[in-house]
């Protein structure tokens, strides 16, 4: 087993810079394999592996979507919930202008845009939570509360 250093990024200044205390879970990251590889090479339920999602409204404003690894957002849903008349995902060359970060690797913590973010409402109940800090093949742990602390979340409903 080949002990991988975890990377100092964006999302883990800001995180330290925040006083979050946080766990740091680098993995063998596999291209195309998102939150179930993430939570296979971890040994935790996919269920809180939160993935980070940078979508658009009609406007092409930017925004985040965070969502349970084993779920999928109603774009419908969300544009309802946030009061615009559609949502999309970005391309992954728009996401990583609007994040900073590369596809895979996007972290909702030290973005290169401020963008709203929105947040699967159920995540917030969760004990603990793995997401993204900021490269591909790495994770980090961290309350839900701390989460909601730093980002200032907007809870959604809008998972399926």
């Amino acid at each position: 087993m080949v002990k991988v250093k975890s990377p100092v990024t964006a999302a883990i200044r800001v995180l330290r810079q925040a006083g979050v205390a946080f766990g740091e879970h680098p993995y063998q990251y596999e291209e195309k394999g998102g939150t179930a590889v993430s939570a296979r090479e971890l040994g935790v339920d996919e269920h809180s592996v939160i993935k980070t999602l940078v979508m658009e409204d009609d406007t092409r404003a930017p925004l985040v979507v965070l969502m349970h690894g084993d779920l999928q957002v109603s774009t419908k849903e969300l544009a309802r919930a946030i009061g615009v008349k559609s949502v999309a995902p970005c391309t992954p060359d728009t996401a990583n202008r609007h994040s900073g970060y590369m596809v895979g690797g996007t972290s909702p913590f030290g973005t290169r845009k401020q963008m709203p973010v929105y947040i699967e409402e159920s995540i917030l109940e969760l004990p603990l939570i793995y997401i993204n800090g900021g490269s591909r093949g790495f994770l980090v742990s961290l309350p839900p509360a701390e989460l909601q602390r730093v980002l200032k979340p907007i809870p959604v409903k809008v998972g399926i």
